[in-house]
């Protein structure tokens, strides 16, 4: 049955002609998406950016679509297409889905959350500063950032259509808006090396020094009803309110003078992980503080943003912890950081944006907000720009944002694979055996699967295929790194042990059908078991589903994601059973049968299961130790084994077993297995002959 299934996606691969390129939406699928009283004017290039006129005919701004300027790929592997329209402002006229084939919103959540998120740029402005999230602490009152409500359970794709976006009107607005160069940004030049400290940085400009006093910022909110809020400002005038310091970290001789030797090797470390991002080093010994009392570190600053060219720039605290070199003043100290693929060029001039907040009243205070803009500028001897544009990369922030849950699933991992490893026996022997594998099912339905939505899928293998027909990338792959480093355990799996690491331990709904037969158990339900047959034909069907969702892959791919609602997993563990009816009957119905039939999806329907069989003509042992009587005459352990998959000879069917243990633990308890009981009574009836104890 596998090798048919192999051979059906091969001939229809045959018959598959390779996909076309992305092209450009033509004149009239653009005018469908521009509204009066404005209209599509001259197309500009090729990549999707059209003028727009107003209505006297006059230019306008500008109408694109984000694939063809920054295709940024999906979980699915192609990007999110998204229609701009842009005035010459700057400003956000309109945002909107043009198309996707991210899984989540196919049929999982729906289109509306991702069109409500996209409804949220109009009237914002490309000067603006602007992150996918919430505002920290009890608000934003008082940011420089604006904040877009993200979608729960699709961050990351939402993510990557925030970057496309950026990054497409970014360019749209260098090359056209602003006149500014679109070239590659320059990067520090490690071949510079000058014999520096911190009086040096002074004396030639490297380090910025920017002071207001208390008097300056009383002056910028006089006349307003924040003019007397601050008394500390008015007792001491001359006092500063700000005393800033600004020093670009990226080129190694700065970074070398400005911090003492622990953090300056430090920084290097975080550099090497993410070689694209400039670190900014910023000491406030005045009032100020940076930012406000909620701030989060790692997070984008509350108070501060900047901007070059009129663009922002995005600012992330870089989480290190900062010693300065002798000679620093003592103050505050963070090191930001910002991506250079995303537009900024640390050789030339850039302006840091400080918010001054005040409040008024008690009980729900006004907040008022002024601006000190400090410019900075470091000596361009310290940088190199590269001959070609450096590709954006989303996937390593995906990393960097989920590491913390990536250490401890792998960890995890490790421990597990130890486990049922090498310390198999040892784990099956344990007297408390079967509350121990429930509870490791438990962390990985809890941790794996409703925190870390690391529940693998059939989507997946059948993206994989499409795109290795098509000669696509797989970086699709990189942006979900939790799901990954399953995948991983999983393939590693096959070798050792064949299916059963990842039907067995690792997929989170395979845990709930566990849980749902021993519930059924303890319920004392009529328990359903087919007969040997049956059970052979209905364990077919899983290839036959697969074999049918492939040739879907190749005939009707666009019904890809619909035969996929086959499995149960994006409704309960995904979406946590918060779909539509149909959806939550089919998973909860599952889940009642297996209470009655152990795990009959995995047995006999799933399609990823198929898979994992399949991977698992990989395996290279035969793991599970068998005796001569196994079968003949013992046949404890196939009546034991709840998943039929030992044969009345005694043979495994690894292809079936689910890495249970049961027959593990069977084989090397002189209490259960059979052989080994005889060979005691028989020791035992020759002692009480003989009168003597055995020789060891």
């Amino acid at each position: 049955m596998r090798f048919l299934v192999l051979a059906l996606a091969l001939s229809l691969a045959a018959l598959l002609p390779a996909r076309a390129g992305a092209e450009a939406l033509d004149r009239e699928a653009m005018e469908g998406f521009v509204y009066a009283p404005y209209a599509l004017g001259e197309q500009v290039n090729e990549k999707g950016l059209w003028e727009l006129r107003n209505s006297g005919g006059g230019l306008a701004g500008y109408a694109f679509e984000t694939e063809l300027m920054a295709p940024l790929p999906g979980f699915s592997g192609a990007p999110i297409n998204v229609f701009v329209m842009l005035d010459l402002d700057g400003q956000f006229l309109d945002v909107r889905l043009i198309s996707h084939n991210e899984p989540i919103f196919v049929s999982g959540l729906g289109e509306a959350p991702l069109r409500g998120f996209l409804e949220q740029y109009a009237g914002h402005s490309i000067s603006e500063t602007m992150v996918v999230g919430n505002a920290y602490g009890h608000g934003s009152g008082g940011s420089a950032l604006v904040y877009l409500d993200g979608v729960t359970k699709a961050t990351a794709s939402v993510r990557i259509a925030h970057e496309s976006i950026m990054a497409a009107t970014r360019e749209v607005a260098r090359e056209k808006m602003q006149g500014v160069s679109s070239g590659p940004p320059a990067f520090p030049d490690p071949a510079v090396d000058e014999p520096l400290d911190w009086q040096a940085l002074v004396d030639q400009g490297i380090a910025t020094h920017a002071v207001v006093s208390n008097a300056e910022i009383d002056a910028q909110f006089a006349g307003t009803i924040w003019a007397h809020d601050d008394p500390e400002a008015e007792d001491e005038p001359d006092a500063p309110y700000l005393d800033l310091w600004i020093v670009d970290l990226g080129p190694p001789s700065i970074a070398r003078a400005a911090l003492s030797p622990d953090t300056q090797a430090e920084l290097q470390r975080f550099l090497a992980i993410s070689p694209d991002e400039e670190p900014i080093l910023l000491v406030e010994t005045g009032r100020h503080g940076l930012v406000s009392p909620d701030f989060v570190r790692n997070t984008a600053p509350d108070r501060l943003s900047a901007e070059q060219d009129g663009l922002p720039i995005a600012l992330r605290d870089a989480d290190l912890l900062v010693e300065t070199a002798p000679g620093v003043p003592e103050g505050t100290a963070m090191i930001l950081r910002t991506d250079r693929r995303l537009g900024f060029d640390p050789s030339r001039e850039w302006t840091l944006k400080v918010a001054a907040i005040r409040e008024h009243g008690m009980f729900q205070p006004e907040i008022g907000q002024q601006e000190l803009a400090v410019s900075h500028a470091t000596p361009e001897r310290f940088f190199v720009r590269p001959g070609k544009v450096q590709t954006l990369s989303p996937w390593r922030e995906a990393i960097l944002n989920r590491q913390t849950d990536l250490i401890v699933l792998c960890a995890f991992l490790i421990v597990l694979l130890l486990a049922v490893g090498p310390a198999q026996n040892r784990l099956a022997g344990l007297r408390y055996f079967t509350p121990v594998r429930l509870g490791i099912l438990a962390v990985m339905t809890g941790f794996v699967g409703f925190w870390g939505q690391g529940q693998l899928s059939i989507v997946t293998p059948l993206g994989v295929l499409r795109t290795a027909l098509d000669g696509g990338s797989f970086a699709f792959l990189l942006y979900d790194p939790f799901s990954l480093l399953v995948w991983a355990a999983a393939i590693a799996g096959f070798v050792l042990w064949g299916r059963g690491f990842f039907c067995g331990w690792l997929c989170p709904f395979g845990a709930l059908q566990e849980f749902a037969g021993h519930v059924g158990r303890l319920l004392r339900l009529p328990q359903i078991e087919p007969s040997p047959r049956w059970d052979r034909r209905l364990k077919g069907l899983k290839y036959v589903v697969l074999a049918a969702m492939i040739g879907v892959v190749f005939v009707a791919p666009g019904e890809v994601d619909a035969v996929a609602e086959i499995e149960p997993f994006k409704t309960a563990i995904t979406t946590h059973f918060q779909r539509a009816l149909p959806y939550v009957a089919w998973a909860v119905g599952l889940l009642l049968f297996s209470a009655v039939l152990f795990k009959g999806f995995c047995r006999y329907l799933c399609p990823l299961g198929a898979v994992m069989a399949i991977g698992g003509l990989l395996r290279g042992r035969d793991w599970i130790a068998r005796r001569k009587d196994c079968g003949t005459p013992c046949q404890l352990c196939r009546v034991r084994c709840r998943y039929g998959a030992i044969e009345k000879t005694g043979k495994i069917v690894y292809s079936e077993c689910f890495q249970c243990l049961d027959c593990v633990k069977i084989h090397d308890d002189p209490g259960l297995c059979v052989p080994l009981v005889l060979a005691g009574k028989a020791r035992s009836r020759g002692i009480a002959k003989t009168g003597e104890v055995p020789a060891e």
